[in-house]
């Protein structure tokens, strides 16, 4: 059978096509044919196990050619940013000198909403320990809040002591960083100052506290719709730090942020759709 096949198929004639690469193609093809009838392989008995065999080394060498592309220079661009980082974790003590994930990296692990080594600094510092649920709900909300605001809120004076505190952990981190080439300009930072990041802490603040949502609208000039969507962020993110809590063992924050849920998830926040 595989001597003869060239025969076994029934295709147009060729010939008549003026194109200069297919008639090319079509010459290849019958001097391999020729190569083909005439080798001792086509008679082997065992030609389809053997060929299967040959096909198999193919594939294998065709994937170890892809494997060296993938690892070439022109692939591996990214590789002195990923170090850089790596860096960056080993020297604030995410992961040790083998690389091998800390206390702090998994607490990280658990921080999605907010910027997670300044968040992880934060709890891991116990800071959050010297406030009640609804200052440390106001403190979370500079993790969430990015819009721009000209109010500057009306703080008591241990929120001004936490925001003090959290713009001195994100410069320490952004000093890391910058230092490591992670982050080029302030634009690529966590900066807490110039951002704005701290617009709602007040609004968060007298929301926990029981405000009606019509009174806190007054504090601030930034939109409803913002309020909401940062208060229904804030609440993701104090279940992400009631999750490090229970991973670092301290049983205060746990319930300290279980309280902190329930005091901002109500009203018009605890909606599923604005609509309804």
């Amino acid at each position: 059978m595989c001597a003869t096949w060239d025969d076994r198929w029934d295709e147009m004639d060729m010939g008549k096509v003026k194109s200069l690469p297919l008639q090319e193609m079509m010459e290849k093809r019958v001097q391999l044919a020729k190569t083909m009838a005439n080798s001792a392989a086509a008679k082997c008995p065992s030609f389809l196990k053997h060929f299967a065999m040959c096909h198999d080394e193919w594939l294998i060498k065709e994937h170890i050619a892809q494997l060296k592309q993938s690892l070439s220079d022109q692939n591996l661009q990214l590789l002195p940013d990923y170090e850089q980082r790596v860096q960056v974790l080993k020297e604030l003590d995410f992961i040790d000198d083998a690389t091998r994930i800390q206390l702090k990296g998994k607490v990280a692990c658990e921080v999605h909403s907010g910027d997670e080594l300044v968040l992880t600094e934060l709890i891991l510092d116990n800071v959050l320990a010297d406030f009640e649920p609804a200052e440390i709900a106001a403190l979370l909300s500079s993790f969430v809040f990015q819009e721009k605001t000209d109010i500057e809120p009306t703080l008591t004076g241990n929120l001004e002591k936490g925001r003090d505190t959290i713009i001195a952990i994100s410069e320490k981190v952004n000093d890391v960083q910058t230092r490591l080439q992670v982050i080029q300009s302030s634009e690529d930072s966590n900066d807490f100052t110039s951002q704005r990041r701290f617009g709602l802490m007040e609004v968060v603040y007298e929301w926990a506290r029981g405000m009606s949502f019509k009174n806190i609208t007054g504090l601030t000039d930034v939109l409803e719709g913002t309020i909401v969507r940062t208060i229904t962020r804030l609440d993701e993110t104090c279940r992400e730090v009631k999750n490090a809590a229970r991973i670092i063992g301290d049983p205060e924050l746990y319930q300290k942020m279980q309280t902190a849920q329930e005091m901002i998830k109500r009203d018009i926040t605890a909606v599923a759709s604005l609509y309804m």
